[in-house]
């Protein structure tokens, strides 16, 4: 009975770890999900990545290692705090998340002006 216990535990941890490591997908635009808001802040959040956040909307969108990629916070709230924007994002959960408040960008858009994008093609 314990060795059934044990490896019922290590199938789900197993499964669990799997879900918590797969990366982000990289999608194409037509599968983005997308959404329209007015940019309230835009700050370094975690691992050098830059946090967006939008008025009315409890969730943080997120572009991962933008400080690596060579964006610069500074530009972006000048060109985007108080403004609309289209933020598009992949369909993506994962347990560490499991109220699904935070979402990775894929592209960042506001006047026609694209600011970031990692959409594949």
């Amino acid at each position: 009975m314990k060795k059934k216990i044990i490896i019922i535990f290590a199938i789900l941890s197993l499964v669990l770890a799997a879900l918590i490591l797969r990366p982000v997908p990289i999608v194409t635009e037509s599968k983005a999900l997308v959404v329209n808001g007015i940019v309230s802040d835009i700050y370094e959040g975690g691992a050098k990545d830059i946090a967006f956040k939008l008025k009315y909307d409890n969730r943080i969108y997120y572009i991962n290692r933008g400080l690596e990629r060579g964006l610069e916070i500074g530009d972006l709230k000048q060109n985007l705090v108080g403004k609309e924007v289209i933020l598009k994002y992949p369909k993506h959960w994962t347990p560490l998340d499991w109220n699904d408040k935070i979402k990775h960008i894929s592209k960042v858009e506001s006047s026609g002006q694209v600011f970031f994008n990692e959409l594949k093609k």
